[in-house]
């Protein structure tokens, strides 16, 4: 805590499994079972094609790259990551999915990297190993030090959040959902004695409003609370309406950061009543660089929310955006001309609000009038 504010580092999906496994410096099985690809190592063959080459076995820091410097620099109170990967040695691969995500539980040292305080792991890829392959991720994690949200041994333990612990006794909460429209399978939630996720079965206010009663259960009057949601579909601009309205209804309700990803790229930045929505943060760590369809997005192209909230009230109190560019699946500085693409996307789309370019190379944002909606 600095000058009575809160810094918090978030972040869109880390994908430490697949391509990027294989890189490090205890690869898994490659077996994939995708109707294309039966190989994690062709991920890797297909990066180098775009990018050159990788000097594998790299470091547990290799992914995060130019990141860590903006971590180290920024000092935040809070790190909050969606880890989108099961850490695991299981084979039971989830039925009916197309693609699979998984982490040799020996290279956990390139999440601990990145030193997180809360892995989000209410995602889609979570349980692509079955519940087995859920519980040793849970064990791994938990046995490293590491908080997690979203996904539990039952009910209860997928809703619980996440807590930071900050200086003067206050708090960080970080609950986290997720959704169908993202591509969870509906039989992943979690029940009484049943392991997964926390699931929201759709978007409505009633789902938002049980969310709101459950935040003003467990919070202490001077807590953050944060809800990181995995909603929406990859690719696109458009915010849907309902889901404009499901975080308003949790803003309206005490809620001071919305956190969503899902998306491959960065969407709408939205401020509403003083406090963060973020629509959808991208992805930030994966083995994309070689697959090709969705250029026009520079889904190449990644961002670390550094938000700044008042520490007594919650209110947003500044929002640096950092940047990036995956090359080689590791994460440099973005070049002048790809953080204008990045100011000049996201003013657009972001309505209600102006992205402005910072002399330090961040993206910086200003309010606009109170109560601007994004465009949908």
């Amino acid at each position: 805590m600095s000058g009575g504010t809160v810094t918090l580092f978030l972040c869109g999906d880390v994908m430490l499994g697949r391509g990027v496994d294989q890189i490090l410096q205890h690869p898994g099985d490659p077996a994939l079972r995708e109707d294309y690809v039966g190989d994690a190592r062709a991920y890797v063959r297909g990066v180098e094609a775009v990018n050159g080459p990788i000097p594998a076995p790299v470091s547990p820091a290799w992914p995060w790259g130019e990141a860590l410097r903006v971590l180290e620099e920024a000092a935040p109170d809070a790190r909050i990551v969606n880890l989108e990967t099961a850490v695991t040695r299981s084979d039971a691969f989830a039925p009916g999915k197309g693609v699979h995500y998984r982490m040799q539980p020996a290279n956990l040292p390139a999440l601990l990297a990145v030193r997180p305080d809360v892995c989000v792991l209410a995602n889609n890829h979570v349980l692509d190993f079955g519940r087995t392959g859920l519980a040793e991720t849970l064990d791994v994690l938990g046995r490293a030090g590491l908080c997690t949200a979203g996904a539990g041994r039952n009910t209860e333990d997928a809703h619980a959040p996440a807590v930071v612990p900050l200086a003067g006794g206050r708090r960080v909460l970080v609950f986290a959902l997720g959704t169908p429209c993202s591509g969870i399978p509906r039989d992943w939630a979690a029940g009484p004695d049943r392991p997964g996720v926390a699931l929201v079965p759709a978007l409505t206010s009633e789902a938002a409003d049980a969310v709101v009663e459950h935040v003003r259960r467990v919070r202490h009057p001077g807590d953050i609370v944060v809800v990181s949601v995995h909603w929406g579909s990859n690719w696109g601009y458009r915010v849907p309406d309902r889901q404009v309205r499901f975080a308003h209804v949790l803003v309206d309700g005490g809620v001071d950061v919305v956190h969503g990803h899902s998306s491959h790229h960065p969407r709408a930045v939205e401020v509403y009543r003083e406090r963060l929505v973020l629509h959808g943060c991208g992805d930030f760590v994966d083995d994309y660089e070689g697959i090709t369809g969705y250029e026009s997005y520079r889904d190449d192209l990644r961002l670390a929310y550094l938000v700044s909230v008042e520490a007594g009230t919650g209110r947003l109190a500044g929002l640096r955006m950092v940047p990036l560019r995956a090359r080689r699946m590791r994460l440099e500085r973005a070049p002048d001309e790809d953080r204008d693409w990045l100011r000049a996307t996201l003013d657009r789309i972001s309505e209600g609000v102006c992205v402005t370019a910072a002399a330090d190379g961040t993206l910086a944002l200003d309010q606009g009038p109170a109560g601007a909606q994004p465009e949908r």
